[in-house]
């Protein structure tokens, strides 16, 4: 019986230090992180308007927790028994975006993107990427050996019918990243260069035709194309920008101190706490803190890209591509689009930005990448 439990015992500590635990810290502080700066982005307008100044810190505070609970469980499941339930996840996630579009789901601002669940606010949208992530993981493993054209057709279908319900909300940002999520997966499934050379070619004609049938909505267009010439809407969709913009100059090389700076504090940028909260790093923490925060996040992509390089099988291999390739443009996008070189599409920072949906669903996206990486020394199957 000794014998039996100091086994059990060496195999539990075996089985823990596979665990990649720099991930798991990096993520973990970035996510503090974030609690701390959503705190400073919101505290001055709160108690101007009355409120407590702790009401987002709080709410920021309980999704970190739960999202590290999270990141903590999917972890610690085999991911090959997760897989079994691929389809069921997609199918899931598809119902979930058609009900909020029903009138179960719950309109704010012209958007219908939510189910009100008491005090809280659940969006399906931002968990719409790992439903598509895990659809088409279960597709290409179980298909049969060579690729055709219907191939191709039936991956675009898994992942075209989510993004659609999603722009429907509207949700242009999240949209986007459920195309960005399936085209990395598809490279990263083997196809023929053919067929993606003929995507590619077909996606540049989807873009323009989007646009010259009038399929966007007028501010979602204008805010797609104010990076280019922000100076000629000020008043509208250029306002964000150039707000964002003085900001983040405003920092300078070593930022004008934690809860300080008049941009954050009187409220001169518009959605701060969520879609520019990387506004509020540049100000406060200036050129250093931002580094900082970059090179945190670059850690992050790289440990995901070492997972992904040492999956034992193809589905791990995809399941963190597609969690990877979320992170890693949603990261690039959304610091860019504070600094004036990307599109405004309202794509959260990972981890830093308020709100919970997204908190949890890139928790759970890093702890499908521990999963993947913990189990890198077994033998193949």
């Amino acid at each position: 019986m000794r014998t039996g439990s100091a086994v059990h015992r060496r195999e539990f500590l075996s089985e823990l230090l596979r665990y990649d635990y720099l991930l798991a810290a990096m993520t973990l502080g970035v996510g503090m992180f974030g609690v701390l700066m959503v705190y400073s982005a919101t505290r001055g307008r709160l108690v101007a308007a009355g409120i407590s100044a702790h009401y987002y810190l709080d709410r920021q505070g309980l999704y970190y927790i739960l999202g590290a609970v999270v990141m903590a469980v999917v972890a610690a499941i085999d991911y090959q028994k997760l897989f079994h339930y691929g389809y069921v996840i997609y199918g899931g996630t598809v119902l979930a975006l058609v009900a909020v579009l029903s009138p179960v789901g719950s309109s704010a601002l012209g958007s219908q993107r939510w189910f009100q669940l008491g005090p809280f606010q659940v969006q399906p949208s931002e968990f719409a990427p790992i439903g598509v992530i895990f659809g088409l993981a279960a597709f290409v493993e179980t298909r049969d050996s060579g690729w055709e054209a219907k191939d191709i057709l039936k991956m675009l279908l898994i992942g075209g019918v989510p993004m659609v319900l999603v722009i429907k909300q509207p949700d242009l940002g999240t949209g986007i990243v459920i195309g960005v999520c399936t085209a990395i997966i598809m490279v990263m499934a083997g196809i023929p260069g053919r067929y993606l050379i003929g995507l590619v070619v077909l996606g540049v004609i989807g873009v323009v035709g989007v646009i010259d049938l009038g399929l966007l909505k007028h501010y979602q267009l204008l805010r797609l194309l104010s990076f280019l010439n922000p100076s000629s809407q000020l008043q509208s969709a250029g306002y964000n920008l150039a707000q964002a913009k003085i900001a983040v100059g405003s920092g300078h090389f070593f930022g004008t101190g934690l809860f300080k700076g008049s941009q954050t504090n009187l409220a001169y940028v518009p959605s701060q706490q969520t879609d520019f909260i990387f506004t509020a790093v540049g100000e406060q923490l200036g050129f250093v803190g931002s580094s900082l925060l970059i090179g945190a996040y670059g850690i992050i992509v790289w440990r995901l890209w070492r997972a992904m390089r040492w999956a034992r099988d193809l589905t791990g291999t995809l399941l963190v591509a597609g969690g990877l390739a979320w992170i890693g443009f949603s990261v690039f996008e959304n610091i860019g689009m504070s600094i004036g070189i990307m599109p405004i599409t309202g794509i959260p920072l990972p981890l830093v930005s308020y709100g919970g949906s997204a908190m949890l669903a890139f928790f759970a996206v890093v702890g499908f990448a521990l999963n993947v990486g913990r189990q890198r020394l077994r033998v193949r199957p």
